[in-house]
């Protein structure tokens, strides 16, 4: 199982280099991370996209179609369709998912900057976004970029993930360790 989601990495990483280098020999950076954060919304709010996506039953042809059509819509760069269509090509709609995730980490890095993963348990205010982005700022030493999720499971608090280091202030996982610990004493 590790050695397969490697492998995926591995090939998002490689078609991502491919696409942001030509999106920076074209000047289209910055469109064409557009694109690939609306394509992502897309992906997370449509169950049959992923599908779409995911599935090996679907025929080269259909996936081709599917993705044309999606991408007609909703008006994407030419380079951005073009890319989809190869990828589509070669069966590789799979790792879509990880290859904009592999483009958006590239474009922070030329920006110097570096992206934090937040899940909040509630949607947060432009003005705790500005407060933590700069906490994190002074943490990491150069801009941070948030991502932020909502996730009411929480119930409470924060999980910050910043490179390879995560913070865990949400009220689950601390009912979850009171948990443990009395379940130890006993």
């Amino acid at each position: 199982m590790a050695s397969e989601a490697t492998g995926v990495s591995g090939l998002a990483e490689r078609y991502a280099a491919a696409l942001f280098e030509l999106a920076d020999e074209r000047r289209m950076l910055y469109e064409v991370a557009s694109d690939l954060r609306q394509l992502r919304a897309m992906l997370a709010a449509s169950p049959d996209l992923a599908r779409l996506v995911r599935s090996p039953i679907l025929t080269r042809g259909e996936q081709g179609k599917g993705i044309a059509a999606l991408v007609e819509r909703a008006g994407f760069t030419p380079l951005v369709r073009d890319f989809l269509a190869v990828v589509a090509k070669n069966r590789r709609l799979f790792a879509v998912p990880a290859m904009i995730e592999a483009y958006l980490r590239n474009l922070a890095e030329r920006r110097g900057e570096v992206t934090a993963e937040v899940t909040a348990a509630l949607p947060l205010s432009e003005g705790q976004l500005g407060l933590l982005s700069e906490q994190l700022r002074r943490s990491a030493g150069r801009r941070v970029s948030l991502e932020v999720k909502v996730d009411p499971g929480l119930i409470g608090g924060l999980i910050v993930k910043l490179g390879s280091r995560m913070i865990d202030g949400s009220i689950k996982s601390k009912l979850q360790r009171l948990q443990l610990a009395m379940k130890g004493a006993s």
